[in-house]
């Protein structure tokens, strides 16, 4: 469950589960993004024992871990949801803290 949940967040950034989960992969979340800024063979090969994919491992190393920079930590958030209907477990949102930025080329308007 947890590898499954922490490919989840690498790949769409924010995942939504209940608040018990939610904390146990924040811990493994910190620590692999904090192998991946040391950009050594190690710590690719131990990304990869909990990752299992060679393109995700490519994509949080190249992509991900560049835009916390110098940061030591805080690299996920846990935000409260609320409670589910069916079961009324509390809910969250796990997600990076440092989001994706998206390229936007603002159209001039045309001049007459």
């Amino acid at each position: 469950m947890t590898k499954n949940m922490l490919r989840s967040l690498f790949i769409h950034e924010h995942i939504k589960t209940t608040i018990t989960k939610a904390k146990h992969v924040r811990r493994y979340a910190e620590r692999l993004i904090r192998f991946a800024q040391d950009k050594s063979q190690a710590s690719n090969r131990i990304i990869f024992e909990y990752l299992q994919d060679r393109n995700l491992v490519k994509h949080l190393v190249n992509e991900i871990a560049p835009r916390f920079g110098n940061h030591n930590g805080g690299y996920t958030k846990v935000l409260r949801l609320g409670h589910r209907s069916g079961d009324c477990a509390e809910m969250a949102l796990l997600e990076l803290t440092v989001k994706k930025h998206k390229e936007t080329t603002k159209k001039e308007p045309e001049k007459k």
